[in-house]
């Protein structure tokens, strides 16, 4: 069995932010159960216990939501814990958690730092873009509260990266969210095109970022993350340095970028497992980690076609000149119009256009 990565959310799709375009809630309102509620120590000591028992060279544990911070800290050094009870190969063990930032404070940053965890922040750029769609509750805003979390990570020396949600009025501004970020030194960063909700026609929200606007939003930043490379700075995007990655002969970091679904383990707390954290919905349930072994929940999986059916291109991408780089795109961005295949990715068009803007300037850096 090669590396595993599980994606687990410990606190359900409980949240203590309310944002306009959260695609979990949308996929929460789309199942019979909308929240499983907190996690059981047994629900973790299961997961842990089973995959470093399965997993051979190295074990990804990754933490989202909802908020997975709302599951307490001491659900986390008891996650420390079991993990050195089961590691009885040593494997290698990584921890990564992605929050809306506004719980951190100096014990749980502390606690990052000592145990080594990736933090993901997400982050929609200047106060007026973030406060606009991400508030919380009450509806205010919540801006000042993730930027103070930041800094608390700083202080801390905690490796995190930022992660922004690209909807219809950041790629009108993009420029000035790299120009926010630069300022202030965030130059990990992620950034991950907006989903419609299931079942929708795709364009109609207010947030909802259309091909027009994301080939808009791909080639500006483009202009000013190149010209920050060729000046020497450093800056780390996702989405660019998978694409030199697939230039060189090798493959994407990132499953969405490599022709097909990769093999995840994204886990509900009640313990029940879906194949991806875009389709953690009734029909694909594949298992649950208290009651099944991991290789059941693969046998489902396969039984269900998850995988093999995401790597059925139609006609019109099989003979695409972009084909090599595309892949396909993300499987939940694409709009089958048949069940023989998975369809032709929503953002064709921008990226029918992007690929050749940066294709000249790409293999300049690479050099």
């Amino acid at each position: 069995m090669p590396p595993i990565h599980l994606l687990i959310k410990p606190a359900s799709s409980n949240c203590n932010m309310r944002c306009r375009y959260c695609f979990y809630h949308d996929e929460t309102e789309n199942r019979s159960v909308k929240s499983f509620g907190f996690m059981s120590e047994q629900t973790l000591e299961a997961i842990v216990q089973k995959s470093l028992s399965y997993a051979t060279d190295s074990c990804s544990f990754g933490f989202q939501g909802g908020e997975p911070m709302l599951a307490g800290l001491d659900f986390f050094k008891n996650l420390i814990a079991l993990q050195r009870k089961h590691n009885t190969r040593n494997l290698k063990i990584f921890n990564a958690l992605q929050t809306n930032g506004t719980l951190i404070d100096d014990d749980w940053a502390a606690f990052f730092a000592e145990n080594h965890f990736l933090i993901g922040v997400s982050l929609d750029g200047d106060e007026s873009l973030h406060n606009l769609y991400r508030k919380d509750a009450q509806q205010n805003g919540t801006f000042a509260r993730v930027m103070q979390g930041i800094d608390v990570l700083k202080r801390h020396n905690v490796e995190f990266n930022i992660l922004t949600v690209v909807t219809a009025q950041t790629a009108k501004r993009i420029k000035e969210v790299y120009a926010f970020y630069m300022k202030h030194d965030l130059v990990y960063q992620q950034y991950i095109a907006c989903l419609d909700p299931v079942g929708e026609v795709w364009g109609k929200q207010k947030y909802s970022l259309t091909p027009a606007l994301y080939t808009k939003f791909l080639k500006n930043l483009f202009d000013v993350w190149y010209q920050d490379r060729i000046a020497g700075k450093f800056v780390y995007n996702r989405y660019f340095e998978n694409l030199a990655a697939i230039l060189l002969g090798r493959n994407a970091e990132s499953c969405d970028m490599n022709g097909m679904c990769a093999v995840q383990y994204a886990l509900e707390s009640d313990g029940s497992v879906f194949p991806c954290d875009f389709y953690m919905l009734d029909d694909y349930r594949i298992g649950n980690i208290n009651a099944d072994s991991l290789e059941q929940i693969d046998r489902n999986r396969d039984a269900i076609g998850f995988i093999r059916q995401s790597a059925v291109l139609p006609e019109q991408c099989r003979n695409c000149r972009w084909l090599r780089i595309c892949r396909g795109g993300c499987r939940r961005n694409r709009i089958a119009e048949n069940e023989y295949d998975s369809g032709v990715n929503y953002f064709c068009e921008s990226y029918q256009e992007f690929f050749p803007y940066m294709l000249p300037r790409m293999k300049e850096l690479l050099k």
